[in-house]
């Protein structure tokens, strides 16, 4: 198992994306620290998984947007589980209304949680593994909502642009120091928070219309032979591709070279649906 030994931070961890990466990362060998704040019932069950693999998991029922709590939460699970080798960032919440209209508190909720929680975790995991001195790698899920503005979505745009620059800057600071940051873009997936937003009928009848026989299901295997999920090293710190394209969720060692050897995913951009 090419994580064993490791330990990975997952936030946003109770479902979609964020709960599909710290199974993965399981399945490779590596301890989890799980963080979420809503659907425990879910985070329970991916817990009792990812003991089922022989893994150590910890269940941290943590808001992000509080600094001081997620700083306690890191050095928790350092204490308990003895470094923070990996961090996938995954936690979202997003509202969406015309932004002339808009409710301000979740307008203000969305950038709270999807940015500014994203940076508390970065920060405190960035310190951490700063004192262990073994480098690190971090896997920002960012969004085609960085560069294309969708209506609506003001809040949630503006979030996610502020990822981006985020972490391409945390790149170019932490590359001196052996720990890589990396960003994602995953194409239209079936989570609870794109149901949120869309009925049934409507996600039957837009998912085929995503290249690849429709939108990603975060709940199937990540290790299935899906068309889409293809291994493809990328060969320098802190990739991050524009494109509206393929992209690369990373969260393992590198290994001569910087070259990424472990890939969890590589999903599809599409920026038709």
């Amino acid at each position: 198992m090419k994580l064993s030994g490791k330990v990975a931070l997952v936030t946003g961890a109770s479902s979609g994306i964020g709960r599909a990466s710290a199974i993965a990362l399981a399945k490779e060998g590596a301890d989890i620290a799980l963080n979420y704040l809503t659907m425990p019932e879910s985070a329970e069950t991916a817990k009792k998984e990812i003991e089922a693999l022989g893994r150590k998991c910890l269940l941290y029922p943590v808001d992000l947007v509080d600094q001081a709590a997620v700083e306690t939460m890191v050095a928790d699970a350092v204490h308990k589980l003895g470094k923070i080798d990996t961090l996938v960032s995954s936690a979202v919440f997003s509202d969406r209304e015309m932004f002339h209209v808009a409710d301000m508190k979740g307008f203000h909720k969305t950038i709270d949680v999807s940015m500014w929680g994203a940076f508390h975790a970065l920060r405190a995991c960035t310190n951490q593994m700063l004192k262990k001195g073994n480098g690190g790698n971090v896997v920002i899920v960012s969004s085609p909502h960085a560069v294309v503005p969708y209506p609506s979505c003001m809040a949630y745009n503006m979030a996610k642009a502020g990822l981006d620059m985020m972490a391409k800057t945390a790149a170019i600071e932490l590359i001196k120091h052996n720990i890589r940051v990396n960003i994602v873009y995953p194409g239209w997936t079936d989570t609870p928070g794109e149901r949120k937003f869309f009925a049934e009928d409507t996600l039957q009848k837009l998912a085929p219309s995503c290249p690849w026989e429709g939108w990603r299901n975060p709940r199937k295997s990540p290790g299935a032979s899906y068309s889409s999920l293809i291994r493809i090293p990328l060969t320098s710190p802190g990739v991050y591709s524009p494109l509206m394209g393929v992209g690369c969720y990373l969260g393992g060692p590198s290994e001569g070279q910087g070259i990424f050897r472990t890939q969890l995913y590589i999903v599809l951009i599409s920026p038709t649906c």
